[in-house]
């Protein structure tokens, strides 16, 4: 049998790879690298709710659409809008959504959570799709990117595959110490104890809904931080990526990867995208590449059935079976 490697070490190997791939990776994988990334940015933000907090949302694309939006309205045809004065800006508007949102939503729980952030996103879809707000239903074209420079000098010029790659993976980074930092402390602690049990967390003196709004305006601009980096990606948005499809693909990566463990969104987003990328290419299965859902669907009835806790128990299934006894411990969740 294999040794396994540890999940400290596995997740130092990730980062060296996902460090070192555009010295060589062609430019369309590292495009394809960067959409996933902030793939899993948007996925890390949901697994906040999910996973840590106990709150199954299906409107979680409403977050990552506002900040696109913000962007794109922003933006000049004519000259490059400022990066921080627009990421900034697009953040804040997709943690205000969250907030006006999640004043309403939080004060329910179970299955009517799940319907009202539904119902919510499907509100602000209807905006920007049957108004002519921000182009309708035909979207609008965000024409340059945005840059940071001093004076004349570029700090950070976003129309570089290379260089775009480099600014999100720099956010991954970010984003994956401040989430594994916040768990750790008092109020992460917090979060799981009222996803463990809402209850007796709020007969100890907590303040559930002030917790669980704060765990949602957090997760909402994390989802803006990722909407935006696709704003900037693919130079477009439309009303689809608030769409409720949305929330449930990114959803599913959730699920993939594992809930409640940080490794997880990532690694589903991965796996989930590239799935995707294979089954839906000609080269590998011809005329078949255009019926790449039933392929997909089929793949993750699959997972889900051999891991239902998902991919990141791969390695606690392999170290179990190393074992003399059978028994291994747990990894920690926060990788």
């Amino acid at each position: 049998m294999p040794k396994v490697l540890p999940s400290g070490a596995a997740l130092l190997i990730g980062f060296l790879f996902l460090a070192g791939f555009p010295l060589i990776g062609a430019t369309f994988y590292v495009q394809l690298g960067a959409k996933i990334m902030i793939l899993a940015i948007f996925a890390l933000s949901l697994d906040l709710l999910v996973g840590h907090t106990g709150l199954v949302s299906l409107g979680h694309a409403a977050y990552f659409g506002v900040a696109a939006y913000a962007l794109a309205l922003m933006s000049s045809k004519y000259e490059a809008p400022s990066l921080w004065l627009t990421l900034l800006g697009s953040v804040a508007a997709a943690a205000a959504a969250a907030a006006i949102i999640g004043f309403f939503v939080v004060r329910t729980a179970g299955v009517y959570f799940i319907m009202v952030t539904l119902a919510f996103a499907q509100m602000l879809y209807s905006v920007f799709h049957d108004t002519a707000v921000a182009g309708g239903s035909d979207g609008i074209y965000i024409y340059i990117r945005p840059e940071f420079t001093i004076g004349a000098l570029k700090v950070i010029d976003l129309e570089s595959p290379t260089r775009f790659y480099y600014f999100v993976f720099t956010l991954l980074v970010c984003v994956y110490a401040f989430l594994s930092k916040l768990l750790r402390v008092p109020f992460g602690r917090a979060l799981g104890g009222i996803k463990a049990n809402e209850m007796r967390m709020r007969s100890l003196g907590y303040s559930v809904f002030s917790y669980k709004l704060a765990a949602f305006v957090i997760a909402g601009a994390l989802a803006g931080l990722a909407g935006y980096l696709a704003a900037c990606q693919f130079g477009f948005v439309n009303p689809e990526i608030l769409a409720w499809h949305q929330s449930g693909i990114v959803l599913m990566m959730v699920i993939l990867g594992g809930m409640g463990k940080l490794p997880g969104p990532v690694i589903g987003a991965f796996v989930y995208v590239l799935l995707q990328e294979i089954l839906s290419a000609p080269v590998f299965f011809g005329s078949y590449a255009k019926h790449w859902q039933l392929g997909m669907g089929t793949l993750i009835v699959v997972i889900v059935l051999a891991f239902p806790r998902g991919l990141t128990d791969l390695g606690l299934i392999l170290r179990r079976r190393r074992e003399p006894d059978g028994v291994a411990a747990e990894p920690n969740p926060n990788g």
